[in-house]
């Protein structure tokens, strides 16, 4: 099976859709996305849509696409939505809290911009 994600005009991902790897023309990526793609375009209500295939193992495009996540064509990868509005993206597109995580358990505080001790179970 292969995954495609619907991407809008502004890179968000809106959906994933399984697609037979028969409907891919039997390849892997980068071969079944064109034929994967070409499959989608031919059903109704898809003729416009906009499609990336992802990989539910990571193996291209750095990670999973996530509904709310958003595709960056400049580096071609899939980025997750962001958990806070104070973290930001470094350069391997993944998002950094503003205060680096301490070891063990710990959730993050937005308000206080701080990690919580958490006690497992």
């Amino acid at each position: 099976m292969a995954h495609f994600a619907e991407i809008d005009t502004d890179g968000t991902v809106l959906t994933v859709i399984v697609v037979s790897n028969d409907d891919c023309a039997g390849g892997d990526f980068p071969d079944s996305e064109a034929a994967g793609q070409a499959f989608l375009a031919s059903l109704p209500g898809y003729e416009d849509k906009s499609f990336k295939q992802t990989s539910y193992s990571h193996s291209f495009r750095k990670q999973y696409a996530a509904i709310g996540g958003k595709y960056d064509s400049a580096s071609d990868v899939f980025v997750q939505r962001q958990p806070y509005p104070s973290w930001t993206l470094d350069e391997n597109h993944d998002w950094q809290p503003p205060v680096p995580k301490p070891e063990g358990w710990h959730n993050w505080d937005e308000e206080a911009q701080s990690w919580v001790a958490v006690t497992p179970g």
